[in-house]
């Protein structure tokens, strides 16, 4: 259990109390009572698993002090917004731009946004929207790439108490008409750039007004668009705000409350149709405050968000930071890898932010001067893998790492505050009570809970996987649970029963572990770790070690069956854009870093896989091709056990292995 250096702690915190007895004893003099007392004491400490508690708290006591006092902080700002009449998304920020209106706010491509240019600019898209009878309660779409107008439109549809619908901009015919019909949309509000894709799938919108926003310089003259740019019937909305008043929505503000719709955020869409998520004023208040007092953000730093605006990250966890407490943010409208450390020094960024695979894709840039010139001293996100995390801070001088867990709809988030390798967050052993977040464990197959005789959920001990799940309780901003749009798919996402008769709470569909201290550490997906030989496959950490060996390439893995065999087998699907995968490599690299029932028998060789706006590599349709040469184009390997290779996957050897006349 403790490893060699665990024991060299619990040794010291158990001297620790020895010393400290031995002091008292000495303070309390000559009394047999309070003698007698103090052994009393220490026999109940020492005894039984109360020696580990003291071990425990030996390692996690600053930690949790620091955590503690940051937690009362983030609570207070949000208290003391509510005191001052500040309770919505609108009248901070309204707070914020009067306080900072020379400041700027943001930074985009080469031009600096004041907060008054944005306040001004939320005021107009307001009052026009206002006038073409978008109220408080209406959803309206929002399609656009990420820039600094993006904000300002949310902003202005929020003065009016309308909740905006943040469309990912990638998504195209079926997915984009679901995303916007499934948020009974009213209005669609679209950037030139995107209004082809808008235009395809036009028909099936029935009849919803479009506004089309140009996409153009800050300060460049509102001139008509171009007739061959402009949607057939399409309102120019940026010559229509120009001349709209920039006055005050005050009236509409004082309307809205904390728990009134702000956005709908759309998940990724890796195992279906994108869910509308509902964010309210609280949960925007609640997610981007976190981060900036959890992780100590200071007055003066200014944050690099490369990230797509319409998803949590870099809408909510990035902007959030100059909406509620005037930090400086430099947008990049799409993520490049080779511009990343150069937008930081030219921008003067002291926090950046990443998702998903975007640090592996940095650490594939050829060295150059900026990535050790730079001023970051953290970022900040989800997604850094364990495998890369040391060289990862290592090559580009960080101090700091901020990963987080939590969907955008969940209840149940945490963070790392103290750069553990690999942890996405923690929760102190005896802090259940105030943060009620917890692993139970799960069927390996089905994802579903296991319960006990009680009918409860079982919750894991350290070092056991389980599924990550969060109490619900409404009356507390952490831990309330708004749902979706859909509300047949937010009741799939509660659990009853789990911790006492009559609870609830989400399901994050998850799997992770927590060790003694305190730490969690992502293991995969519900519904991609899978069994074989009896053991458990966590296709995260085969992702990784596969990725490493060929270089940082993109590598995901799945379970596949073979007909009357038990389990499902490995299988990789590798970017091999140029051809030159050195099988025999990553065999070996595949022997030397997992065990026999983790490596994928498998390999598909692709130009590149699918992947989701927020860099998340997508499995679905993969799994659906298994390994079928009549179904894929792609080179196909099967790893042969007695040559001790990968060899390619012919038709005649898929009929073998379909017919059982290879043994596994």
């Amino acid at each position: 259990m403790a490893g060699k250096g665990e024991a060299k702690s619990a040794r010291t915190a158990v001297t620790v109390v020895l010393v400290a007895a031995a002091f008292v004893s000495l303070l309390l003099g000559k009394s047999m009572l309070l003698q007698a007392g103090l052994a009393v004491v220490l026999g109940w400490l020492l005894t039984g698993t109360r020696y580990q508690w003291l071990y425990i708290l030996q390692h996690t006591l600053g930690r949790d002090l620091n955590a503690l006092v940051r937690f009362v902080r983030m609570h207070l700002t949000m208290w003391l917004w509510e005191k001052r009449g500040l309770p919505t998304i609108p009248l901070i920020f309204s707070s914020v731009a009067q306080k900072n209106h020379k400041k700027a706010a943001f930074l985009f491509e080469g031009q600096s946004w004041t907060f008054k240019e944005v306040d001004e600019l939320s005021n107009r898209l307001g009052n026009f929207m206002k006038s073409q009878g978008i109220r408080k309660g209406d959803t309206v779409a929002l399609l656009m790439e990420s820039r600094p107008d993006y904000v300002c439109l949310w902003m202005g549809l929020a003065k009016l108490g309308a909740t905006s619908a943040l469309i990912n901009y990638n998504l195209r015919l079926d997915p984009l008409v679901h995303s916007i019909t499934v948020a009974n949309a009213k209005a669609v509000i679209v950037g030139t750039e995107l209004a082809p894709a808008l235009q395809e799938v036009r028909s099936k919108l029935n009849n919803i007004p479009i506004f089309q926003y140009a996409d153009a310089p800050k300060n460049a003259p509102a001139k008509p668009e171009e007739p061959s740019k402009l949607l057939p019937g399409a309102v120019d909305l940026r010559v229509k705000i120009w001349d709209t008043p920039a006055t005050s929505l005050k009236e509409d503000m004082a309307k809205i409350k904390n728990t009134d719709h702000l956005f709908y955020i759309y998940t990724s869409g890796t195992t279906g149709l994108p869910k509308a998520a509902i964010i309210n004023h609280i949960r925007f208040q609640f997610m981007a405050v976190a981060v900036h007092t959890m992780l100590n953000f200071r007055d003066d730093d200014i944050v690099y968000d490369p990230l797509p605006l319409y998803h949590t990250a870099g809408g909510m966890l990035g902007i959030g930071q100059a909406v509620l407490f005037a930090n400086t943010i430099a947008i990049r409208r799409k993520f490049s890898a080779s511009n990343f450390w150069k937008d930081c020094c030219q921008y003067k960024c002291t926090v950046a932010q990443y998702i998903g695979e975007m640090c592996r894709y940095l650490l594939t840039v050829p060295s150059q001067p900026a990535e050790k010139e730079h001023k970051v001293r953290i970022v900040v996100g989800n997604g850094l893998r364990p495998a890369i995390w040391t060289q990862f801070c290592e090559r580009f001088n960080i101090a700091e790492v901020g990963e987080f867990y939590g969907a955008t709809e969940s209840n149940s988030n945490i963070i790392n505050i103290d750069s553990t390798v690999g942890a996405v967050g923690f929760v102190p052993r005896y802090a259940g009570a105030v943060y009620p977040v917890s692993l139970v464990r799960a069927d390996d197959d089905t994802g579903e809970p296991i319960r006990g005789p009680d009918g409860l959920c079982q919750v894991c001990q350290p070092g056991q996987t389980g599924v990550f799940v969060g109490k619900i309780n409404p009356k507390k901003a952490h831990s309330a649970f708004s749902g979706y749009a859909d509300k047949k798919a937010s009741e799939k996402k509660v659990i009853k029963d789990v911790f006492v008769k009559g609870d609830s709470a989400f399901n994050s569909g998850d799997i992770l572990v927590m060790d003694e201290f305190g730490y969690f550490y992502f293991k995969d997906r519900t519904g991609d770790t899978f069994r074989w030989r009896g053991e458990n496959v966590a296709t995260s950490e085969v992702e990784a070690v596969i990725s490493n060996v060929a270089g940082m390439s993109d590598a995901v893995v799945y379970g596949v069956e073979i007909p009357n065999v038990e389990g499902r087998a490995g299988m990789a699907a590798i970017v091999d854009s140029e051809n030159k995968l050195d099988l025999d490599a990553l065999a070996e690299g595949m022997r030397k870093s997992l065990p026999v029932y983790a490596r994928p028998l498998f390999l598909r060789a692709m130009k590149s896989l699918p992947m989701t706006g927020t860099y998340k590599l997508q499995k679905k349709d993969l799994l659906s091709d298994a390994y079928d040469p009549a179904k894929i184009k792609d080179a196909l390997y099967f790893f042969d056990g007695t040559a001790n290779k990968f060899v390619p996957l012919t038709a005649s050897l898929y009929q073998d292995i379909i017919t059982n006349k290879i043994r596994f």
